[in-house]
């Protein structure tokens, strides 16, 4: 019977594991995924919400973040996504799928984790399109461990500095530009308020991402700018298939064990980021984490 209602949820058919056992080296490449993940959401009707905002988006080049990049381009938003050089081809299909939207995408390049990089990524954005108007900070690292002694100090660090240090490097440049009306959005996570065994570093920092969304939010708030957060639960994207500690009978897996039964497809995830990046919907929220988990209900 529980089967039966979570399917009858799905508002369209979508790929149920078990998927076929899979690996790849990180940081992963999605067009190598099988089945490739959803980002197109076909039944999302655009309103244009994001008319001539500009939107900063790291990790947009697949997953979440390239379904969020095509709905901000597909609701009137000029694009920059940010990526790893290694990844250069999956951005270029977003940027291929944003042009044949009639949007413009801006192509930045670069390891958020580098010192720098964050401030070049913002002032890359508007020296490009002339402002910032919306910043998704999305890129993340996860490695699962099976005791803690498998985590060292130097992963630790670099988990750390990709998640947290990024986000919070990024948010005070683009700061420094941003007007009323601005809004800055953060990728959490389910382990961020559940944890995880498996991974103790990434749910620390998705955690800190949600204290620090709750206390920008409040910094910001007579400046008219908003700060909020997404905790998604599992979701179909390279990110997982890519993790060194997750076996491809695992892979083949992910996902069921949430009340829907399935991973998330990244177009599932993608309009709650257009809700929170639009003043057109969301004016009176601003430092919440809002939870898309398949089910999994937990309060914070």
């Amino acid at each position: 019977m529980q089967n039966e209602s979570a399917k009858a949820l799905d508002a369209r058919s979508q790929p149920r594991p078990p998927f076929p056992e899979q690996h790849q080296e990180s940081p992963g490449i999605e067009s190598l995924l099988d089945p490739p993940p959803r980002y197109a959401a076909d039944a999302y009707k655009p309103a244009g919400k994001l008319t001539d905002k500009v939107a900063l988006i790291t990790g947009g080049d697949s997953g979440i973040g390239r379904a969020v990049a095509l709905m901000f381009a597909r609701e009137g938003a000029a694009v920059a996504i940010n990526y790893l050089p290694e990844e250069q081809t999956d951005a270029e299909t977003t940027r291929h799928e944003i042009r044949k939207e009639g949007g413009a995408c801006l192509l930045l390049p670069g390891d958020v984790s580098e010192p720098g990089t964050c401030e070049d990524l913002v002032e890359a954005t508007v020296q490009h399109y002339g402002a910032i108007d919306i910043l998704v900070s999305n890129s993340a690292y996860q490695r699962r461990k099976k005791k803690l002694d498998d985590l060292d100090d130097a992963e630790l660090n670099y988990t750390f500095t990709t998640n947290v240090y990024a986000y919070v490097r990024l948010s005070r440049a683009a700061l420094k530009h941003m007007k009323p009306g601005g809004a800055i959005i953060a990728t959490s996570s389910v382990t961020g308020i559940l944890g995880s065994e498996t991974l103790p570093d990434y749910s620390a920092t998705k955690g800190a991402i949600n204290a620090f969304t709750k206390s920008l939010a409040q910094s910001v708030i007579k400046r008219g700018i908003r700060v909020n957060a997404v905790a998604p639960g599992p979701v179909w994207t390279p990110l997982n298939p890519s993790d060194d500690g997750l076996p491809p009978e695992d892979v083949a897996k992910f996902g069921a064990k949430t009340p829907i039964g399935r991973p998330a497809q990244p177009e599932e995830v993608a309009p709650a980021y257009v809700f929170l990046a639009s003043n057109a919907d969301s004016s009176y929220i601003t430092g919440t984490v809002l939870q898309i988990m398949g089910g999994e209900t937990a309060g914070g």
